[in-house]
């Protein structure tokens, strides 16, 4: 058996065990049982219309994924034409990870709202295992649709390193492709949708009628928990399935590069899977450590799967980098020194430790009682504007220590390893994210089960389990989105080295003109983007805000309870602004490589790619904690800080909130998508580059 039949072997096994384990543990949560009438049908409200975005958002997609096939089809030559197939399965792998998860999710919230009944432990025991089953359902669809181009490849291409390396690899970056443009998508029409609903509802809900978050009362509420799905967990998803195949797709044609014999190349290729093969196994052993025991926190119950995990996985690597590789060595750097499986092992576990590092610095200046969140709590005692001048300085301080970090794996991985060490670290950061997305996804299961408790009127013990679980969830939640900034800047750098090999570029004079110009425009991209996306939830909150007004104003019988609220008219309003706004942002980052690299040549280009990436992570992680900051100060007032409810600095910090939650909920953790698609977009088109400027 060849070396690529082997990590096909283990990449079929591990993605049948992740979909095994997703199909058994959604079976588990819909036999839970939900008897309270009022909580069925308000969670029904909730589950159609997250469900029906989805439909009509793949919809309106279907003929992008076409118009870009064919141009993939016309554009490559022979079996490169393969390339268009790899992207279609790479689309649709990606939409089902986020169909299954939503679906699981919406059932998971009303059933961890009836579980709150029995206590917390049964709170728990739902609510994570709804969110288990997106993890595994992204990790399992990813290698499973990897597998399948690889396999269909197989019998088209001739076995050896050459053809694999430029026909092979290439083929499957489409697929990449096909993944980053879902994912793009799915981040910026469910953040443009959670927003708009969650602006309307803040602002005319709690700020004008005076009546709590959640109220049933407030026409808008059924929309915020729908938009809560499609944003958190859709979004989030589709994010890391991007970036978990992103990764797995770059190592593999960096390992495929390096110099040496053709056999220890296809296993350097082949490395890859391997450990994302692995990373799977160690999820699932890892979620079976969330238990909740007398004395212990949801949050230690969940560090400790996370902790197990990686544990498991950093065991897991060296074991298999010293079976797979034993006493081989290859030379990275082209200078004779030497380097073997102990320096790969030592590269993933730099990725690993970076993600941990990355979701400290992201707790520390996002979390509720932190230094940095408490000076946002004081500042607003004096009102609206020192709220946000203080949150806006906290978003900015809060980038310099990751990006220390981001720079440390990335020195650390080419000192170890060259090139290749840098993608085995990214792959390491990502390698156990089938708990780390089930972690994630758990947070807007327990937020829904909270505001469906509400809604549903139930008593106030079960809306304080709800609470604590929400409150550990928000931390999570922005662990996730520290760590899904880290992984795409090293995913993007890996996928723009692959981009550079592919075109034979040894070096770049970065003082050419072509070059500081691509840099330049690269650096506003990010800008451009996350204005699009700002003044989209402004247009589509607006006309949120006048129907909630409209509502309140022609049926007075809402706040007395005697008429019912147009919940369905709130989340149509929402569904179309999304649906709309969403386009012109990806049509920009899908095509400004084409045009530049066409237009400019590929000195500008890579420009581009390097002023993205650069300007891009810092304002992703800008906006992503000061957003984060905003709200859990924001949570600090209301449990009674500064005044607590109704109070000045209650009033501020709701505007504050209002202000980062398009900051941390859409554009800026969109910006992780648009740095990598560019990059996989310049990866794939690189080859017709070289033809056109040859």
């Amino acid at each position: 058996m060849t070396t690529l039949h082997i990590g096909l072997a283990f990449l079929l096994t591990s993605s049948i065990l992740a979909l095994l384990y997703a199909f058994n543990r959604s079976r588990w949560i819909l036999r839970q049982p939900v008897e309270n009438k009022n909580l069925i049908r308000i969670s029904g409200y909730v589950r159609d219309g997250a469900m029906a975005f989805l439909k009509r958002e793949f919809s309106v997609l279907l003929p992008f994924i076409f118009i870009v096939a064919t141009f993939l089809m016309l554009a490559n030559t022979g079996v490169l034409r393969f390339q268009a197939l790899s992207f279609v399965v790479g689309s649709l792998a990606s939409a089902l990870a986020g169909f299954f998860g939503m679906y699981v999710a919406t059932a998971a919230n009303s059933r961890t709202t009836e579980a709150a009944q029995k206590g917390i432990h049964e709170a728990l025991k739902v609510s994570f295992t709804g969110g288990s089953v997106m993890g595994m359902s992204v990790v399992g669809l990813a290698v499973g649709g990897i597998f399948i181009v690889l396999a269909v490849s197989m019998y088209f291409i001739a076995y050896n390193i050459e053809s694999f390396a430029s026909q092979t690899l290439q083929i499957l970056s489409g697929f990449s492709l096909g993944a980053s443009t879902m994912a793009l998508f799915a981040r910026v029409g469910g953040g443009i949708f959670t927003k708009a609903a969650d602006v309307g509802a803040d602002l005319v809900g709690k700020i004008e009628a005076g009546i709590p978050e959640d109220d049933h009362r407030n026409p808008a509420t059924i929309a915020d928990n729908v938009g809560d799905n499609v944003g958190d967990v859709a979004g989030m998803g589709a994010d890391l399935f991007e970036s978990y195949v992103g990764s797995i797709v770059g190592a593999m044609i960096l390992g495929a590069g390096v110099i040496a014999s053709e056999a220890l190349q296809f296993k350097l290729a082949v490395f890859p899977l391997i450990i994302a093969g692995l990373g799977i196994l160690a999820s699932v052993i890892g979620i079976q450590f969330v238990r909740i025991r007398k004395g212990r926190s949801p949050q230690m119950a969940l560090n400790v799967g996370t902790f197990a995990a990686a544990i498991f996985a950093a065991l897991f690597t060296f074991a298999a980098s010293f079976v797979f590789f034993g006493t081989e060595t290859f030379d990275p750097f082209g200078n004779g020194h030497q380097v073997g499986y102990l320096h790969l092992s030592i590269s993933a576990l730099l990725g690993m430790a970076s993600g941990i590092f990355l979701g400290l610095l992201t707790e520390y200046f996002t979390g509720t009682g932190t230094r940095p969140v408490k000076m946002i709590v004081k500042s607003c005692e004096t009102g609206a504007a020192t709220n946000l001048i203080t949150g806006m300085g906290v978003g900015m301080l809060s980038t310099f220590p990751p990006i220390l970090v981001i720079m440390a794996a990335i020195l650390a991985g080419d000192a170890l390893c060259g090139l290749y060490g840098i993608g085995i670290a990214a792959l390491g950061m990502l390698m156990t994210l089938g708990i780390q997305l089930s972690v994630d996804a758990y947070g807007p299961i327990a937020d829904n089960a909270g505001g469906l408790a509400e809604m549903a009127e139930f008593p106030p013990s079960v809306r304080r389990i709800t609470d604590t679980l929400d409150a550990v969830g928000n931390t999570t939640a922005a662990i996730g989105k520290g760590f899904a900034i880290g992984s795409a800047a090293l995913t993007a750098i890996i996928l723009f080295t692959a981009f550079r090999n592919q075109l034979g570029i040894k070096s770049i004079d970065i003082f050419s003109v072509n070059v500081l110009a691509g840099l330049l425009l690269g650096a506003a991209i990010p800008y451009l983007f996350s204005s699009m996306a700002m003044m989209a939830i402004g247009e589509a909150a607006f006309a949120m805000v006048e129907e909630v007004r409209r509502q309140f104003r022609e049926k007075p019988g809402i706040l007395l309870e005697t008429e019912e609220p147009d919940y369905k008219r709130c989340v149509d309003i929402s569904t179309t602004s999304s649906l709309k706004k969403m386009m012109l942002p990806g049509i920009i980052a899908a095509t400004a490589p084409l045009l530049v690299g066409f237009c400019g040549g590929i000195e500008m280009l890579t420009g581009l790619l390097i002023g993205v990436n650069a300007s891009g992570v810092v304002l992703a992680i800008f906006m992503s904690n000061s957003g984060g900051a905003w709200d859990n100060a924001k949570k600090m007032i209301e449990s009674g800080e500064s005044g607590g409810k109704g109070s000045l600095a209650h009033k501020a910090s709701v505007v504050g909130d209002t202000v980062g939650d398009p900051f941390k909920d859409t554009a800026g953790p969109s910006l992780n998508i648009l740095i990598k698609l560019m990059a996989i977009v310049s990866l794939v088109i690189a080859p017709m580059l070289k033809t056109f400027w040859r």
